[in-house]
């Protein structure tokens, strides 16, 4: 009995999707549930499990072609197992060889990350696992890619590159001097999107960028006392992020304007705080919301953030966790980025940005000391908020970070 696998229903805003690739080819087995297609949106991307075990009779639609909701991909034939031939049994047992020890063997890595796995030549038993009994998810392989691995040592300079070292015109042809090359690759409908975002907050808005400095000492010195002990009684590291965010919304409190939203001429003011904190991954830049924040403890903002951040590395977040949000914060810090001026998340009316912490030389009480300083952006649409008002927004994260018994006190 054959069943169809169709494209899973969009949300109502979003038209079509991109079928970005295939993981299984006509006569491949698959187990129920398995992941068979990624699909791409506007605004995330959709694996498309199998709905039952057995083996693809047909794949009727190719990579990057564009799909709607409901749409028939392929067909599964139900309980059949696989037929492999011949020609193709050689390059499967090389490719079972080449992978690392454990990792096609080990029943609790799920398809995606084996495959992911295996296409990067790593050893799961170097990863650790932040999923559900240590088992490694999606995520964490991304996680552990993008820190960066050993490589190999590059081979011993070609004879053109030393002697153009010494200052003398190369003689061997340009073939030996390596190809220059140039590569055309369309943008994936995020980036598009992203894109488009950008550009509409450039020509819509009235965008202006006001900066403040804040002298990080209470908040590292908090966190290093406590940091130990908060990450045992709670199961999560204690960042900086969730002080900013709580920091925030108390000064969102204050000037409500800051946290307000555009709708044509309307300006719609929320009596909540669903901050958006930005996360790269790299499909690009996702903003998960973390609904209601003004009511949450540090330990819960901290959970919230780690586990959007893990699912937007592992593709598994879902469309409903990256939209609203009434405000945005960026860290741009944990590149290295000592100052930028954020672009507005449409339609809120601000963004802020956080940035490097560096030990600079401060004046104290008279006196000339050094401190770990950070400088912070707010951008923001002058539209509907004054400069006095994004100014005194600052101030008050400012104060509240420099002075983290605020937070607790609500002042």
């Amino acid at each position: 009995m054959s069943i169809e696998v169709k494209v899973p229903q969009l949300p109502e805003s979003v038209a079509d999707a991109t079928l970005v690739s295939w993981h299984k080819k006509e006569g491949d087995s698959v187990a129920r549930d398995e992941n068979l297609v990624d699909i791409e949106t506007d605004k995330v991307v959709l694996e498309v499990p199998a709905p039952v075990a057995g083996r693809v009779i047909k794949v009727m639609v190719v990579n990057g072609a564009t799909v709607k909701s409901g749409q028939v991909i392929a067909l599964v034939e139900e309980g059949a197992a696989a037929v492999v031939a011949p020609a193709r049994a050689a390059p499967a047992a090389k490719a079972a060889a080449d992978a690392p020890a454990g990792a096609s063997g080990d029943d609790k890595l799920a398809p995606s990350v084996r495959r992911l796995v295996e296409e990067h030549h790593l050893d799961p038993s170097n990863i650790p696992g932040s999923g559900r009994d240590g088992r490694l998810t999606k995520g964490d392989v991304l996680e552990h890619i993008e820190k960066g691995r050993p490589v190999a040592a590059k081979p011993a300079a070609a004879p053109a590159v030393a002697e153009r070292s010494a200052g003398t015109a190369p003689s061997a042809p340009a073939a030996a001097r390596g190809a220059r090359e140039d590569r055309r690759v369309p943008m994936t409908r995020l980036r598009t999107r992203i894109a488009e975002r950008m550009m509409q907050a450039q020509s819509t808005t009235a965008m202006l960028t006001s900066s403040n400095e804040v002298d990080m000492s209470a908040v590292m010195a908090l966190r290093s006392k406590y940091k130990d002990k908060f990450e045992k009684d709670h199961g999560v590291k204690l960042g900086f992020m969730s002080f900013f965010v709580k920091a925030a919304c108390e000064a969102l409190k204050k000037y409500p304007v800051v946290n307000a939203s555009t709708e044509g001429n309307d300006v719609i003011y929320h009596d909540y705080c669903d901050v958006g904190v930005a996360v790269a991954t790299p499909k690009g830049l996702m903003v998960p919301v973390v609904r209601d924040a003004e009511l949450m403890s540090l330990a819960e903002i901290e959970k919230a953030i780690a586990g959007y951040a893990n699912k937007a590395r592992g593709g598994t977040i879902g469309l409903e966790d990256i939209t609203g949000g009434t405000f945005t914060i960026t860290n741009g810090g944990v590149f290295g980025s000592l100052f930028s001026t954020p672009i507005l998340n449409m339609p809120q009316s601000a963004i802020l940005g956080m940035h490097a912490i560096k030990e600079r030389a401060v004046v104290v009480d008279g006196q000339v000391v050094a401190r770990p300083m950070m400088y912070i952006a707010l951008t923001y649409d002058h539209r509907i908020v004054d400069g006095r008002e994004a100014v005194l927004t600052l101030v008050s994260i400012k104060d509240a970070l420099e002075d983290p018994a605020r937070l607790l006190l609500q002042i």
